[in-house]
């Protein structure tokens, strides 16, 4: 096949385009260049310098011919906007689902030529085919997984993406990079958010939002613990951060107008949790689900949480947890699962 491999200088995607290479595809190699120049202010060093000379090492290597897109304007657009927005409502946002959905699997495939047939990433994730359509899966390392971050991809986007590596842990993808002998085979992961690499996701909401004084304030007695440098900064269940004595405390609620965060003491901190919330504007992958009781996930990671589901009005759904969880916030995303099936996800609204 023809196809298009997203390389982002880390093993992962590395590993991925050695794969597809062993397996005489037709290969080019496409990074994305999304960092904005006004955040490479605050950045110090160009960011994505260390990438690309990873980037091109690994494809002179494997001898696959290398294309540096810019897609500043479209990140900005389509996803930078959306979290700032979402941090300003308070609201918590979950810009790497949106990443996927609307820059490597949406303005990336717009912009490259039709005769690709597969876009390909170093997702831990698989693709399998059922009734004419396509599923979304589980990988088989549950830490590593991210159909989280996949979850608002569309049965066309699924039907032209291709994961390499869906099918192995992490363990075997190092091994595999040691095999291959890959220039960037010992470089540590990157934890960053999509767009935001090496900045500190702080950094990031002080440079577009600034500071915003305002107080701490114990739900239960009323009375103001100290201070906050803005309401965007925090998220429902947040422990760390907040600079409290005589803790842990958390984040309980926000209130925008006012620009007060709300903290619950550890011994109260269980009468916070929730076990049920409504989501809207769900995106199915395939289908929308025969059956009401599924499991979820609140957050990336391993944990998935038995739920039931029902309709209620404006394309928004109730759901009930199995068990209450403590850091439900509007504006993240539930994502839900039929066993190893990722089905699709939907954003908290209440």
């Amino acid at each position: 096949m023809k196809i298009a491999v997203l390389i982002s200088g880390g093993v992962d995607s590395s590993v991925a385009l050695s794969l597809l290479k062993n397996e005489g595809h037709d290969l080019t190699a496409f990074y994305l260049k999304v960092w904005l120049e006004d955040e490479r202010a605050f950045a110090g060093d160009c960011p994505w310098e260390i990438d690309l000379k990873f980037v091109r090492a690994v494809c002179e290597q494997l001898d696959v011919p290398l294309k540096v897109i810019p897609l500043q304007a479209e990140y900005l657009d389509r996803v930078v906007a959306y979290a700032l927005d979402e941090l300003r409502a308070g609201r918590t946002p979950s810009p790497d689902i949106f990443c996927n959905q609307r820059i490597k699997f949406g303005a990336f495939f717009d912009h490259i030529d039709r005769s690709y047939e597969k876009v390909a990433t170093g997702h831990y994730a698989q693709i399998a085919a059922r009734n004419g359509g396509f599923q979304l899966k589980r990988a088989p390392d549950p830490v590593k997984d991210q159909t989280y971050f996949l979850s608002g991809l569309h049965q066309a986007q699924i039907a032209h993406a291709l994961f390499p590596i869906g099918h192995l842990t992490k363990p075997e993808v190092r091994a595999l990079a040691r095999d291959f002998d890959l220039p960037n085979r010992a470089r540590k992961d990157s934890q960053g958010i999509c767009f935001l690499g090496k900045i500190r996701y702080a950094d990031f909401i002080a440079f577009h939002l600034g500071d915003k004084t305002g107080d701490i304030i114990d739900r239960e007695t009323g009375r103001i613990l100290g201070r906050h440098r803005g309401y965007y900064y925090y998220t429902i269940g947040q422990r760390y951060g907040l600079g409290l004595g005589g803790g842990p405390w958390y984040v309980v609620e926000k209130d925008v107008a006012n620009n007060v965060i709300f903290v619950s003491h550890a011994t109260r901190y269980a009468d916070a949790s929730r076990d049920r919330f409504v989501v809207a504007n769900p995106n199915w992958i395939a289908e929308p689900p025969d059956k009401t009781t599924l499991q979820l996930k609140l957050r990336h990671g391993p944990a998935l949480i038995g739920c039931t589901i029902t309709h209620a009005d404006n394309n928004r759904l109730s759901v009930t947890l199995a068990k209450k969880d403590s850091g439900i916030a509007p504006g993240q995303f539930a994502v839900f699962y039929d066993g190893d099936v990722c089905l699709g996800s939907a954003v908290i609204d209440t």
